[in-house]
């Protein structure tokens, strides 16, 4: 079943100058950049992102560190994306993460850890609508994508 589904390219990885290696790893696995901006978070976009971590403590210190520097954000569609997208960028804990997986081969620590996507169907749709308006979702095929999809 096509998805669609949320990857943010976090400020470390901006910085860093990984967003095109971080975009050729999705692309490379089939997956289809339908909607992309680079874009300074607002704090209003930051505490709905996380808002399911609201009144933990390090909610402020997230939210502070995803509006430091300028994030990528984008609709990616493909075969299972949601589930594919999280095999494909690991663990969240840099130590933890396997190596050939974005984040076990480009992440700093827990915290710094290069890439954000959506962990549901449910939450990617929720998450996409916070930056993206259906007109922003861009339709077209890929020439690969009946042998890869």
């Amino acid at each position: 079943m096509i998805e669609r589904t949320f990857v943010m390219i976090k400020p470390d990885s901006v910085v860093r100058g990984l967003i095109g290696e971080v975009l050729s790893r999705l692309e490379r696995k089939g997956l289809k950049i339908v909607g992309l901006r680079l874009i300074h978070m607002s704090a209003d976009e930051a505490n709905s992102l996380y808002a399911v971590h609201k009144g933990k403590p390090f909610f402020n210190d997230l939210t502070a560190f995803i509006r430091s520097a300028p994030v990528v954000v984008m609709a990616v569609e493909g075969e299972s994306a949601v589930a594919v997208v999280r095999r494909l960028i690991g663990s969240t804990d840099a130590k933890e993460a396997t190596p050939g997986t974005v984040r076990g081969d480009l992440s700093c620590s827990k915290s710094m850890n290069v890439i954000h996507a959506s962990d549901s169907v449910d939450n990617a749709k929720m998450e996409l609508s916070l930056f993206f308006r259906d007109s922003d979702i861009i339709k077209y095929k890929r020439l690969d994508e009946s042998h890869v999809c």
